[in-house]
């Protein structure tokens, strides 16, 4: 149970409705220190009707007096709502931020407030099932890490990290790795309804392969490459299978595996020759790790091929 009078939330949406209720279903927080502010009236209606909890409009309101206050905003958001809570937020209070690629510098400025934890959650969260990075300022005490710690925990798992650039790691893998895993399935289940599933079918199918191979994974102390190579018989079905995304797709960012022979960057992006005489132009910043014959082309940013005759 966390010992504190108020806990604020300050943004009512999807993943602080999922704090809510994970911190009343463990028991972890009683509906009595909890209020969350929203801008909108029937979400709030929603909220108060559903939990018992209290619920604001006003942010400055919700965050008085707040032992804790966490911030579960939209990061287009952001500006407007750490403008209206200067001033509002207790010195002794926790700060505790799940918003996407805002750095804690940031909000410990605006707020003139040094106890800030800074995390990244991810989608499962919402059923108890995510997992959380998250660090802390230097402001932070001993138990508020523990209170942070605690309240993470309703989301799922937690990962404590000492330096703040894991977020933004963490903000590409685990952060936005549930829709690289949603693509991954719904491609399957469209290839079963392509060979000849009812879709209901192919969905079910689908959707119990991953879970059980996940949580296979999970109790199995072999690498991720040894238990794929238990499903993959010599000159199968799996191995054809495999033969085919490896050569066509397991790289970053859809390149080919066959190493470049050639690269050259400018002012416009990348260009790369690679071993099977495609060309493959990155338009914008290319980072090449330090020893790597990989390439990585930033975020967002789109790849286009063409063939060429081999020289």
């Amino acid at each position: 149970m966390l010992k504190v009078k108020r806990i604020a939330f300050i943004g009512s949406g999807i993943m602080g409705e999922a704090m809510i209720k994970g911190l009343l279903h463990d028991k972890t927080a009683t509906r009595e220190q909890i209020v969350a502010s929203g801008p909108r009236l029937e979400r709030g209606e929603y909220l108060s009707q559903k939990y018992a909890i209290s619920v604001e409009t006003n942010n400055k309101i919700a965050a008085d007096k707040a032992n804790i206050v966490v911030l579960s905003i939209k990061p287009q958001v952001l500006e407007q709502v750490l403008s209206e809570l200067q001033g509002a937020v207790a010195e002794d209070a926790l700060v505790l931020s799940i918003i996407a690629g805002a750095r804690i510098g940031k909000i410990e400025k605006k707020l003139n407030h040094r106890g800030v934890v800074r995390s990244m959650p991810n989608t499962p969260a919402q059923i108890g099932e995510g997992i959380t990075v998250w660090t802390a300022s230097g402001g932070v005490r001993e138990e508020q890490l523990e209170q942070a710690r605690t309240i993470l925990e309703a989301l799922g798992e937690e990962l404590y990290v000492e330096h703040e650039d894991f977020l933004d790691m963490a903000t590409a893998l685990s952060g936005t790795g549930p829709a690289y895993v949603f693509l991954f399935m719904e491609a399957l289940v469209d290839a079963g309804v392509h060979l000849g599933f009812p879709r209901y079918m192919a969905e079910k199918l689908v959707l119990q392969t991953v879970r059980g191979s996940a949580e296979y994974i999970r109790q199995s102390p072999d690498h991720f490459a040894r238990l794929r190579n238990q499903v993959t018989s010599p000159g199968g079905t799996s191995a054809e299978a495999l033969y085919f995304l490896e050569r066509h797709f397991h790289a970053p960012y859809g390149l080919p595996t066959s190493a470049p022979l050639v690269w050259g960057r400018g002012r416009k992006g990348a260009h790369l020759r690679m071993t099977d005489n495609r060309d493959y132009s990155i338009p914008g910043k290319l980072f090449v790790p330090s020893g790597s014959s990989g390439i990585l082309a930033a975020p967002q940013q789109k790849v286009k091929s063409s063939n060429h005759a081999a020289a």
